[in-house]
């Protein structure tokens, strides 16, 4: 009975198994259960959003003729034609509950000067009233040195941009203005995601003997003397809709040199523009709603020629401490490449950019939560009182600038026999100053040292003053990201110093694993910041570190509080500090004036001076000469259009439609002054190695300024049109 009963019966530790076993499968019906009836409770709209997001883009091109480009300060360095027409894009970020709002603009501009971003605030004040204000907006410029000058108020910008001159500077507001205003009309729920990650071949440290003079300690921390890390932050609305993205990464746009006569964005242009549009299918340059800006960081001393100085008259390398030659001084050494010109440099740069982005974007997965909040304040730099340890406060200095400072750079050399690394002033050039500009008050001297220096512009007021005191300083904060607005160009080893500060000073108040990054060129443009031991040496950009050898420590101070309110929740309690002035400057400008275009006998404007051929195949210029007037006549009139189209011919709907704009990258549009009122405008279009084959023609749009016998004059439009032509394959080629 026994040994029967065995057979049909279960062991004690049988039995607690089973019941485990059945307890397990109970609790996890039980958990999924609840899991699933929870997500299903839950709205669908509350799990996908965090933010109000909008995105908007807008032309701020500007007069393309006649008017100094800003950046290289070289004065035979004028525009004369269009590359790629220059955007400001415009990023807007709300709580869920709209309560609080941070614009951030990327404008493919040098920098932001003053008089345009108070410009721009007065513009959003007079059209939303306080939503859009000095502390929630940032303004960055992508530093392009080909996009027109003349949008400053301080004496020194001015004068290297022939003055204040008004089409630019309301070509850029208006279209920074436009921008936010796309971006407010189109704000709708969604999410951002962060990523990052290196940019490989792409810069290289123009000043490495002054990045040498950081503590080795210090230096050792990393493996390159520039930032290769790109930060991207992409927006999607709550359905996955991309809207757009923006990139910070550390590079000057100054593939295109100083010899360079055609007004574009550069590289990070480029950037933009592929991404935009491998987005905006079957749109046209500056067309369609996704948006894509590659805006700057601590950009000072990277420069993208990659091949490094050589002496453009030996081909034998500079790299030395004065970037010198043996003959021919600082102005023989200049830096090149990656590309056989400068062309082909900014679309390597721009293209090896725009993928790392797009590998970036594709690989987003850390997304951004948490609140909004933005910090702001005004600061007179020329007298920041700064506490380096607890015995030791030092001050900032009024603005100069040091006799390095018109050596120039490796990317655009300055003039006569001034060189880098300057510790000594030059007695020549020292009383010419004394006697044309007066000299240097000794507290200012004792203060920049060792900077020697050129320019007191501190002490120079006249017609007003040289150099800015009043300098914004500013901090965004979304969710986990922090942006440091930050008002000139910092070096390599600045930015880190400065990131990890306000790193520190958000981690020590309870806000942790912030994302930290900086843009550059914001809100009024103060130079260079260096290290107190890279201005030391006195390259050019610590000779461009205008409020001496304390700036950077200056900076930290400042924003560490910046990030101390926002982390605390203090900003109310921020002091505003001191407005900046706005100067009334008027009209003054050195520009030739706008005369009267006229037009070669028994032509008229539009005409074709010199035709295309009949037939190109891909990779090929198609090229064509127009009876021209100057393009400002358009900038003038307020007149936004192309300046030319590429369009192809549809049998089937017997019609043209464009293919290409003055927005494209393969298009160029020069413009040559001749006498006595004419000019020619010669259009080039690259044909690309994917064009379809058929049949296109290229068209010409300006206007013409006309006197009238009242002694007033009116803007006239016009248009030309080439001979029609054929792209073919080589196959099909006909032979002449």
């Amino acid at each position: 009975m026994c040994r029967k009963r065995s057979k049909c019966s279960f062991s004690r530790l049988e039995v607690i198994l089973i019941v485990c076993l059945v307890l397990m499968i109970a609790v996890t019906v039980v958990l999924l259960v609840l899991h699933f009836l929870t997500k299903e409770s839950k709205d669908p709209s509350e799990v996908r959003a965090n933010y109000l997001l909008g995105v908007g883009r807008a032309d701020c091109t500007g007069p393309v003729a006649e008017i100094p480009l800003m950046g290289y300060a070289n004065p035979e360095q004028v525009g004369s034609g269009l590359l790629m027409r220059l955007y400001s894009r415009a990023f807007i970020m709300a709580d869920l509950d709209d309560s609080r709002r941070v614009v951030f603009v990327s404008a493919d501009i040098g920098m932001v000067s003053q008089r345009l971003r108070l410009e721009v605030l007065k513009k959003l004040k007079s059209k939303y009233g306080e939503l859009y204000r000095q502390d929630n907006v940032i303004l960055s410029g992508t530093h392009t040195h080909s996009g027109p000058g003349g949008y400053f108020q301080y004496t020194l910008f001015w004068i290297t941009s022939k003055g204040l001159i008004r089409p630019s500077l309301n070509a850029i507001v208006n279209g920074i203005v436009k921008s936010i205003d796309i971006a407010h009309q189109n704000m709708k729920r969604g999410r951002l995601f962060i990523n990052r990650g290196t940019v490989e071949n792409s810069q290289i440290n123009r000043s490495p003997f002054s990045y040498l003079e950081n503590p080795a300690s210090e230096r050792s921390r990393y493996s390159s003397n520039t930032d290769k890390e790109m930060v991207m932050l992409k927006m999607v609305d709550e359905n996955g809709q991309e809207l757009g993205l923006i990139s910070w990464f550390a590079v000057h746009p100054v593939s295109m040199n100083n010899t360079n006569h055609l007004v574009n964005s550069d590289n990070v242009g480029y950037a933009s523009y592929l991404f935009e549009q491998e987005k905006n299918k079957g749109m046209l340059p500056g067309e369609g709603s996704f948006v894509a800006a590659f805006a700057s960081s601590n950009l000072g001393d990277v420069s993208p020629n990659t091949k490094g100085p050589f002496c453009v008259n030996t081909g034998e390398s500079c790299n030395n401490p004065q970037s010198t030659c043996p003959v021919g001084g600082a102005k023989m050494c200049m830096a090149m490449g990656p590309g056989n010109d400068m062309f082909d440099s900014t679309r390597i740069i721009g293209q090896n950019i725009y993928l790392k982005a797009r590998d970036l974007y594709e690989k987003a997965y850390q997304e951004v939560t948490g609140p909004l909040s933005s910090a702001h304040q005004w600061v007179n730099m020329s007298d920041v009182s700064v506490e380096l340890n607890a015995t030791h406060t030092v001050k900032t200095c009024k603005p100069a600038l040091g006799h390095s400072f018109a050596a120039g750079t490796i990317d655009g050399v300055g003039a006569f026999d001034f060189t880098q690394g300057s510790v000594e002033g030059n007695p020549f050039w020292d009383e010419i100053r004394d006697q044309l500009l007066g000299e240097p008050s000794n507290e200012t001297k004792a203060c920049h040292k060792p900077k020697p220096i050129l320019f007191s512009t501190g002490e120079m007021t006249r017609p007003h003053p040289w150099h800015p005191d009043i300098v914004d300083v500013q901090i965004a904060a979304i969710g986990s990201l922090a942006i440091i607005a930050v008002p000139g160009e910092f070096t390599t080893m600045s930015g880190r110093r400065l990131r990890e500060a306000v790193k520190r000073e958000f981690d020590s108040h309870g806000t942790s694993r912030m994302d930290v990054v900086i843009a550059g060129l914001c809100n009024v443009y103060t130079h260079y910041i260096t290290t107190y031991e890279e201005y030391q040496v006195q390259r050019y950009e610590a000779a461009s570190t205008i409020y001496g050898p304390h700036t950077l420590s200056a900076y930290i101070q400042l924003y560490r509080g910046l990030a101390r309110a926002i982390a605390t929740n203090t900003v109310q309690d921020l002091p505003r500090g001191p407005e900046p002035p706005v100067f009334n400057i008027g009209n003054m400008t050195l520009l030739p004036p706008l005369t009267a275009d006229r037009m070669p006998v028994n032509k008229t404007f539009g005409d074709v001076l010199q035709e295309v051929r009949q037939q190109y195949r891909v990779r090929e210029v198609a090229e064509v000469t127009f009876v021209g007037a100057n393009p400002r006549n358009s900038a003038e009139n307020a007149t936004e259009h192309n300046f030319l189209t590429v369009e192809r011919y549809t049998s089937t709907s017997d019609r043209w439609h464009v293919v290409w704009n003055d927005a494209s990258w393969d298009t160029r549009f020069y413009w040559t002054k001749g006498s006595f009122g004419r000019s020619n405008v010669t259009i080039e279009w690259h044909i690309p190695c994917d064009t379809a084959p058929g049949v296109y023609r290229i068209r010409y749009f300006g206007h013409y300024k006309k006197k009238l016998s009242n002694n007033c004059a009116v803007f006239i439009p016009f248009e030309g049109t080439s001979s029609v032509f054929e792209i073919t394959t080589l196959m099909n080629l006909k032979v002449a």
